[in-house]
């Protein structure tokens, strides 16, 4: 850990089951002069630790604080009691990541999301257009693309392998297959066929920035494109180069620099 970032673990008991999270705070910045917090969503497959030491170099880099937490299932969370209920994006914004607000007592905040997380992000700006001081999507989803579906198969194939469950059984103990049946059950279903990210999005008018990898095995560009039309405010997309579905584990410099831009036209 840099000397000039502290960080912290904390279990959120909540209703639903206890939540791990960790924060990431700057040690040299006064709390007087503390912006709103960036609130990292993971994705489909991730966890707090999956993150690697990205919320550290954001928490450096923006001299912000920086949360993460494991969604009810996930990582080191409780597991979830039932199976994803389609609507599951919506209601993380307006279940969970209240949870999370009261816990850590933020008003204003910066929602960063990558891949399915990019669209719970997305929601939790729409439900808080007030606190929801910018929004950053990485990767993210905007629609059921026959690519995405593409990829989640070959995903799905790839895991039914020999001992390829150990590589989630790692992040996500005994709930790994859980995890993995969330994702790949939910997306293929006909039930979510149709899901569009506008379907809950009433508006956003924060500054947001798409960013999403040239070579996402995920999705093509239109995701991007879309996801940057959403806010009142400004709205950019930009493609990287030489990326696939984790930009900030393929290009970190290039994706912290373009996050720092966007924070500093953001209140």
């Amino acid at each position: 850990m840099s000397s000039f970032v502290c960080a912290e673990t904390l279990w959120i008991d909540t209703p639903h089951g206890r939540l791990f999270t960790r924060r990431w705070f700057p040690a040299d910045v006064e709390y007087s002069q503390v912006k709103p917090p960036i609130i990292l969503f993971h994705d489909s497959l991730g966890c707090v630790e999956l993150w690697r030491d990205f919320p550290e170099r954001l928490c450096q880099t923006t001299k912000r604080e920086v949360i993460a937490y494991d969604r009810l299932g996930f990582g080191q969370s409780d597991p979830y009691p039932e199976s994803l209920p389609m609507h599951f994006i919506r209601d993380e914004a307006e279940r969970f990541f209240a949870l999370i607000r009261a816990e850590f007592q933020f008003d204003r905040f910066v929602a960063l999301g990558h891949s399915v997380g990019g669209a719970m992000a997305a929601n939790c700006a729409s439900l808080y257009p007030q606190s929801c001081a910018a929004l950053i999507t990485v990767s993210a989803q905007a629609f059921v693309e026959e690519q995405t579906l593409r990829g989640i198969r070959d995903a799905k194939a790839q895991f039914e392998a020999p001992g390829q469950l150990a590589r989630l059984e790692k992040y996500h103990g005994d709930k790994a297959h859980w995890v993995l049946s969330a994702w790949t059950d939910t997306w293929l279903s006909q039930a979510f066929s149709g899901w569009t990210i506008e379907d809950a999005i009433d508006s956003i008018h924060c500054p947001l920035l798409a960013l999403h990898g040239e070579q996402d095995e995920y999705g093509s560009v239109l995701h991007p494109m879309r996801i940057a039309k959403l806010t009142t405010a400004h709205g950019e997309y930009l493609i990287l180069e030489n990326c696939h579905h984790v930009p900030h584990r393929d290009a970190p410099n290039v994706v912290l620099d373009a996050v720092s831009r966007l924070l500093r036209i953001s209140h």
